[in-house]
């Protein structure tokens, strides 16, 4: 935990109940290191009433992973199985090329190519692409972490 007293943001995502496929498919499309993952029924207090559907007690209620060094938290959300991501990117910084090609490629498989990797002005690799879970994302070979 951190002593800093700086407020920290972190991207929060919800499936809407397929959070457990999301956690695998960034895992293996982009290697992902899943942390702690909770479900409902794991709980230490019942949702409220009406919160999620019946029969979606395995679903995930809380989970934290990591994506290189940056921490992403998701859930199932209220398990309606309509995610929506509207309005929101995640941006992927990269040092090469070749690692620029690999997420691209893995994050579009069954996804929905915005904007091919191209060379840019400001950037040797850049595009953008929805994932099969309409998270969008942007790939930019920078050369160094943005900060």
């Amino acid at each position: 935990m951190s002593t800093s007293k700086t407020p920290l943001v972190h991207a929060y995502l919800n499936f809407e109940g397929r959070c457990e496929e999301a956690l695998e498919f960034y895992r293996r499309a982009i290697g992902a290191e899943i942390g702690m993952v909770m479900r409902f029924k794991e709980s230490p207090e019942p949702p409220p009433p009406g919160c999620i559907p019946p029969g979606a007690e395995s679903k995930v209620l809380h989970t934290q992973f990591h994506i290189g060094e940056t921490l992403i938290m998701a859930s199932d959300g209220r398990c309606t199985g309509n995610p929506s991501f509207q309005g929101v990117t995640l941006s992927i910084s990269l040092f090469t090329e070749a690692e620029a090609d690999k997420y691209f490629n893995a994050l579009a498989e069954e996804g929905q190519v915005q904007m091919p990797l191209v060379k840019t002005f400001f950037s040797p690799r850049f595009g953008m692409v929805a994932d099969k879970f309409g998270v969008n994302w942007m790939i930019i070979v920078s050369g160094e972490p943005l900060k």
